[in-house]
């Protein structure tokens, strides 16, 4: 399936979790499909383990949703997203793209049952709200976008503002919150202005 994509490469494959970061090293692959239940160390471990490499890969991992309760867990350890085991090839090859290319693969939807299902609303909110206010009122506008699972492209155009104005608000709201990637920037939203963002 995959081997059959002008634009895509498969570098290796890995038995167990416990040599995925050497053979992403090895490699230099830019994903990683991670499934989360993995011989000897599972998904989340291994994620956490290629999020410390230098040059870290994305990591998109592959799950059951409805039976694993790892998945929140592996977003917040900087899985750039996640997808079903029986995702159509086509929807497979179209997220992999998505994440090399810096896009969303997680819609809003998915996003918001994530958050009810597996955390305590407790002091979240708290925390989210305050780290949100951390950002600069352009930088708000475009998390807000991120959060509804637009694109670059089409933040752009909804802010008035070029590509490269977003992609810059992006990294800055990486660097300012310690953040990986933009899943990570959605479920803040989503924890700061619970039931604002459509």
């Amino acid at each position: 399936m995959l081997s059959g994509q002008p634009d895509i490469d498969i570098v290796g494959e890995a038995a167990d979790g416990s040599t995925v970061s050497a053979l992403a090293q090895q490699t230099g692959a830019n994903v990683v499909l991670m499934d989360i239940r993995m011989p000897k160390v599972n998904g989340l471990e291994a994620t956490v383990a290629l999020r410390s490499m230098a040059e870290p890969p994305q990591v998109i991992m592959l799950t059951t949703f409805d039976t694993d309760d790892l998945v929140l867990r592996s977003l917040q350890a900087g899985a750039s997203g996640f997808l079903l085991k029986d995702t159509p090839p086509a929807d497979l090859i179209a997220s992999l793209r998505k994440v090399v290319a810096g896009e969303p693969i997680l819609s809003p939807s998915i996003t918001r049952k994530l958050i009810v299902r597996f955390t305590d609303p407790g002091d979240r909110r708290t925390k989210a709200t305050a780290q949100f206010d951390q950002l600069t009122a352009g930088e708000q506008r475009v998390a807000i976008a991120v959060a509804r699972g637009m694109s670059n492209a089409a933040i752009a155009e909804e802010l008035f503002v070029s590509i490269a104005t977003v992609k810059s608000h992006i990294s800055h709201i990486l660097e300012k919150l310690t953040f990986n990637n933009r899943v990570q920037i959605a479920l803040l939203v989503h924890d700061a202005l619970p039931g604002e963002v459509l």
